[in-house]
Parts: C-alpha cells; structure tokens; sequence
C-alpha cells in the first residue's frame, strides 16, 4: 500500500477534477485517434498508430497514478489546527530582519504550492525553517541567496 498524503479539501477536489477530465475527455480523444489512424491501412508502418498507442499508455499511467494518489489522500482538519507554532497548514506571516519586509505564507502540501497564490511547499527551505516555532522568535534559514534572518511576526489557520 502506498504512504498516506496530505491534502487540503480544495487539493484533493482539484486532483477529482483533473482526473475526471482524463478519463472522461482525454481518453475518449486518444481512443478516436488510434480508431482513425487503424482505419488508414497497415498498422506495421503506421506512425499515427505508434503514436497515438504510445500516448494512450502514458494518459493511463497517468490515470493510474491519480488514482492512487486519491486512494491514499488524506484530508488536513484545519479546524483542529494549533495556531501556537508554525505547522502544516499554517498561514505565517514573516519579517526579513535586513529589510522590514513582511511576506505571508500558507505553507501547504508538496503538490500544492504556488509561490504565486503565497503558497509554499512545506518541504521549502522557508517552511522547513518555521516548522515548531512560534510568534516573537528569530529564525534564521538557509536559502539559496544566503542566510537570512525572519521574526515570526504571527501564525493563523
């Protein structure tokens, strides 16, 4: 049996819906184009046909490994969450100690970051180095730029 992973209910829904669209519009398209590359004639020296064979393998790999992933999908209870320290799930809000700026974090799943949306990947060099603090403390954390020093200015759900 696959390892449990951990998602948000809005994860989870997005894995269901990209799902859905593979079984129930990408597999049916794949099946019309090897339908119409087997009625063109020998199959021995068809490209369209290897093609589109090869292409419906990789959908069903795909498939198959979101199907797992569901499986074994675990929903986070964010209502349960203890906002004392940083933990998954937490949305943090930091300050760079050089510049006084503050950033906001929500620090998530590995399969669910997006930098953009303020989204970080709780297996990042930030997230890893809030893990276990809490409000008021200094942390220092190696990332990729250097050393840099946050405040923990505050923890929310």
């Amino acid at each position: 049996m696959a390892e449990a992973v951990f998602y948000t209910k809005e994860g989870l829904e997005n894995l269901k819906k990209e799902l859905d669209q593979l079984v129930k519009v990408e597999r049916p398209k794949i099946s019309q184009q090897i339908a119409e590359a087997r009625d063109k004639g020998d199959l021995s020296e068809n490209a369209e046909y290897d093609a589109a064979k090869e292409a419906q393998g990789l959908l069903e790999l795909k498939i198959s490994k979101l199907q797992d992933l569901i499986i074994n999908a675990r929903i986070i209870d964010e209502s349960k969450m203890d906002t004392s320290k940083v933990l998954l799930m937490s949305r943090v809000t930091i300050e760079n100690n050089a510049n006084k700026k503050q950033m906001t974090y929500l620090i998530v799943p590995e399969k669910e970051a997006d930098l953009k949306l303020g989204k970080i990947s709780v297996t990042s060099p930030i997230a890893k180095g809030l893990l276990g603090r809490t409000v008021g403390e200094q942390v220092e954390i190696e990332i990729p730029a250097g050393k840099v020093i946050f405040n923990i200015v505050e923890i929310n759900r």
